[in-house]
């Protein structure tokens, strides 16, 4: 009988033997460098916490990526601890470079130095604000080097000769500001919405000359560390959780391949919170284009009908309730802007025939289908339409200068397309492109639609209350 004694020693043995101790290593130092970090700062949520170890491990191993996320603190009010996860991140991460107030000259080339640095930007709202144009070549910086072998060009001066030169841009990013950053960073980051502290969350004071050199000393066994498993990290693969997936896979590959290297709990946290990251991004407000897909495909989706004039379209998006397309800078949603929102997305308006012999402009559901299964995330349940037409149904817009009252009958559409909804426009000066003119829609009110008692119709009630559908109800 073979004892474990008498087992060949083969240099595979060992090395799992090796991997083994490394990854219970792995796992212990994350855990130090949780409890460090949570030691000085209040975060959000554990997933952010687990996070941003995570990205401090993931900087010490910048050859083996070919794309780095970045991390960004932000806040809608100061004094959210931004500045202090900054802080006890510099004494854990590799060749810090504190971008405060640097010049774009510095920051290119520190970004080319051997060893590669870890740059970390606080006050990031003053180089993306709306007045910070003198720092587009910062902003370059930060949008480029996310990806492995990025440069950026420059022109360079030498004598008379000008000369060009390739500048590295990839390094690790660590960031802090007030507000949001422009989607080209965000989608590329780990971003964590810091809070104020409440009355019952306690956390010590970072002191410098007393705090940075046992955060230097865990760095440091940190660091060994990484480059005990880098081999494995450059060869790494991690499967990702369901629903993390594109960019949000470039994401959180890096981070995700650090926790399955340190073994224990940490590959499951590492999935945890890229789940808990990604569903919170999804749910961010979305770009405005987002925005009007979303509300298009909730207009359909009430109405039920297969087509929607321009007129009536518009005066769905206003009446919906906290939107934004009742005051667009000022002025409401018109056709022209309408469609050039739309354009974006390959959306045109078209001419719609009724048999009352208009020929309002308008969108069809089938043109928005695309779209919305590439832009939005899920659909929305079909509502029941139980006041389908009996004597047909009429858009009208009444009071309007040279419009006219446009009806079809459910007869007039073809038996595999609903008939278009009802929806009036009253007490206007103009509205937007009824007979597919492009005229402009101006400010207005748009009155709520109420059920004819008579036929059943909703629609806005004439003069004397009389219903201008059925002429008879109101």
């Amino acid at each position: 009988m073979l004892d474990a004694k008498s087992l060949p020693v083969t240099a595979d043995i060992l090395a799992e033997g090796r991997r083994r101790q490394n990854a219970g290593e792995g796992a212990a130092i994350l855990d130090e460098v949780v409890w460090w970090l949570r030691t000085f700062v209040a975060y959000p949520s554990v997933e952010a916490l687990n996070a941003h170890a995570l990205w401090i491990a993931h900087a010490h191993a910048m050859d083996c990526w070919h794309s780095t996320p970045r991390i960004a603190f932000l806040s809608p009010e100061p004094g959210s601890g931004k500045t202090r996860a900054l802080e006890v991140t510099e004494p854990l991460v590799p060749n810090p470079v504190q971008a405060v107030n640097v010049s774009p000259a510095y920051l290119f080339r520190k970004v080319g130095e051997e060893p590669a640095p870890t740059i970390l930007v606080d006050e990031i709202d003053t180089i993306f604000g709306p007045k910070a144009r003198e720092h587009e070549d910062i902003r370059g910086l930060l949008n480029a080097g996310h990806r492995k072998g990025a440069v950026a060009g420059r022109c360079v001066v030498r004598g008379k000769t000008v000369e060009t030169e390739e500048l590295p841009a990839y390094s690790a990013v660590a960031i802090a500001g007030l507000g949001n950053l422009p989607d080209t960073i965000l989608s590329r980051a780990v971003a964590v919405q810091m809070k104020r502290r409440s009355p019952n969350e306690r956390v010590s004071p970072y002191r410098v000359r007393k705090d940075r050199p046992r955060g230097l000393e865990l760095g440091e066994r940190l660091s060994a560390w990484v480059a005990s498993v880098a081999d494995r990290l450059e060869s790494a693969e991690p499967e990702m959780p369901p629903g993390v997936e594109d960019r949000s896979a470039d994401v959180w590959e890096p981070l995700i391949a650090i926790a399955d290297a340190a073994g224990g709990h940490w590959p499951d946290l590492a999935r945890v919170a890229a789940v808990a990251f990604v569903a919170a991004a999804k749910e961010s407000t979305p770009s405005l284009g987002v925005r009007l897909l979303e509300d298009i495909r909730n207009v359909f989706s009430k109405c039920g009908y297969e087509q929607i004039p321009t007129a009536n379209l518009i005066a769905s998006l206003i009446e919906i309730d906290e939107s934004p397309w009742g005051d667009l800078r000022g002025k409401p949603l018109d056709s022209r802007r309408l469609a050039n929102l739309l354009k974006a997305y390959d959306i045109k308006s078209r001419s719609i025939r009724l048999s009352g012999g208009g020929t309002p402009k308008g969108y069809r559901l089938e043109d928005f289908h695309d779209a919305w299964a590439r832009y939005l995330v899920s659909l929305p349940e079909s509502p029941q339409h139980p006041q389908q037409a009996t004597q047909g149904n009429v858009l009208l817009a009444s009071n309007v200068a040279g419009a006219e009252k446009v009806t079809a009958t459910t007869a007039s559409h073809p038996q595999h397309e609903k008939p278009i909804n009802i929806r009036t426009v009253a007490d206007v000066a103009d509205v937007a492109d009824v007979h597919g003119n492009g005229q402009a829609a101006p400010t207005g009110t748009f009155t709520a639609l109420m059920p004819c008692s008579v036929c059943g119709e909703r629609c806005h009630p004439g003069d004397h209350g009389i219903c201008l559908l059925c002429e008879k109800g109101g």
